[in-house]
């Protein structure tokens, strides 16, 4: 394994996060990216995207707002208009943006009078800034934006472009730092799994699956747990990607997908358990979906596309949907970030057609879903890869090669519990990719 876990807090005699590096290289990546582009400068308004080029934050209550902006001109430095005093906050204590740190609001999505002027406002401290660069007719890249901004924006004579796929180039390389973060946070959801897995038996809900991960993921230090996807039951064929009050019973399937963030960097962690006891019908889903994974894990390296690992999966038709947008998300990959839909995208959907490359520092997870025979259990199972010279690393490390049996005295259905290093030298296996070829 040629990635380091360290612990959670910086020290003196050991390198772990670099956040001056962090901060600076993503700066210098957009800066590099924006000069080579046609846009004169680049305003988001996406929290994420935000985050990425200033290294600021407010909280998670402020993710959907769309009331905080920035802009990115030309062979310059960032400026920020955010919230009330988290504009003062940032002069004091994120000496990297200073007085370029100013006070500003956009429209609260529509919830200011249209009256106000903010979205006025918000288009002539834009405009005004562009002008003193001499930037005014060029296009500006946006990456998200409500309406009447946009409107305003264009008011005020600037030309306004998609700057969402800029940011999502930029984003899909990984940075030193930002993988370090990226596996960090998957350590915690390793923590949080081995909790859930001794904690699970029948008699417990869904939902108090929910609280056990969240209360682990925080007391570790999450910087927000964006979800817990707990399903079990009936409820795992269809998916419906949303937990309930159910009540756990002998039998039952039970899968997760734990998603949180740790200094902004996100998961997407899927693990598949069954309760009390496991049928034939669940053990022969959850090899189909195990060796799915493997499969495609096992070709995974620079210089492929997404096109190669998606013709290992199923069509939508063999497992019972009508097409591949009506199956959309379940034999899927993603890349993982500051948020958990960043480029690559893998679906039969959109790949085939669309293939992307895969490079060395690119990180993303893996979903495979298989429903079983009986009609109401499946299994589902998610890996996230860090893409190597000559090949990728697994940071999801709690194990999933065989099916893991909670609320009984037997650890798996097949004896002994597979140690880490185990489940990690399997995971890269050439046997799954032979399985899959004799199953199409």
């Amino acid at each position: 394994m040629g990635l380091k876990t360290f612990g959670l807090m910086g020290v003196d005699w050991e390198e772990r996060v670099n956040l001056e590096r962090l901060r600076r290289e993503r700066l210098s990546r957009i800066k590099a990216a924006l000069k080579k582009s046609e846009m004169g400068a680049l305003l988001c308004f996406d929290m994420n995207n935000i985050r990425y080029i200033t290294a600021t934050h407010i909280g998670t209550w402020a993710m959907d707002k769309l009331v905080r902006f920035s802009l990115l001109p030309q062979d310059d430095e960032p400026i920020m208009w955010d919230f009330g005093s988290a504009a003062r906050h940032h002069q004091i204590y994120c000496p990297w943006l200073g007085e370029r740190s100013r006070a500003g609001i956009s429209t609260l999505r529509g919830a200011t009078h249209p009256g106000s002027g903010l979205a006025d406002d918000v288009a002539k401290k834009i405009k005004l800034e562009l002008e003193k660069r001499k930037l005014h007719n060029e296009p500006v890249g946006v990456d998200v934006i409500e309406m009447p901004v946009l409107f305003a924006l264009q008011a005020q004579g600037i030309k306004v472009v998609d700057g969402q796929q800029l940011m999502h180039e930029v984003r899909k390389i990984k940075t030193q730092d930002e993988i370090t973060l990226l596996n960090t946070a998957t350590m915690m959801v390793d923590a949080a799994y081995d909790e859930l897995y001794r904690f699970m038996k029948p008699g417990v809900k869904e939902n108090e699956c929910v609280g056990v991960v969240s209360k682990v993921l925080y007391d570790l230090g999450s910087e927000h747990v964006e979800g817990v996807n707990a399903i079990s039951g009936e409820r795992c064929s269809p998916h419906p990607h949303v937990y309930t009050d159910r009540v756990l019973r002998p039998g039952d399937p039970a899968f997760f997908d734990i998603l949180h963030s740790y200094n902004g960097y996100r998961t997407c962690y899927y693990r598949t358990f069954a309760i009390g006891s496991a049928s034939a019908a669940m053990n022969d889903a959850y090899k189909r979906c195990r060796d799915y994974m493997d499969a495609a894990i096992s070709i995974v390296k620079p210089g492929i596309t997404t096109a190669d690992v998606v013709k290992l999966w199923p069509k939508a038709e063999e497992f019972g949907f009508a097409n591949e947008e009506a199956a959309f998300a379940l034999q899927y990959g993603h890349g993982v970030g500051l948020s958990i839909w960043e480029k690559p995208i893998f679906s039969r959907l959109v790949s085939l057609d669309h293939p992307e490359v895969i490079e060395e520092g690119m990180v993303f997870a893996l979903e495979t879903y298989w429903p079983a025979s009986d009609g109401w259990s499946a299994a589902r199972l998610e890996e996230e890869v860090v893409v190597t010279k000559d090949g990728c690393e697994v940071i999801t490390r709690f194990p999933s090669e065989k099916l893991l049996v909670a609320g009984t005295h037997y650890f798996t259905t097949g004896g002994e519990l597979p140690t880490t290093r185990e489940a990690q030298s399997n995971l890269n296996n050439p046997g799954a990719l032979e399985r899959v070829k004799r199953k199409a």
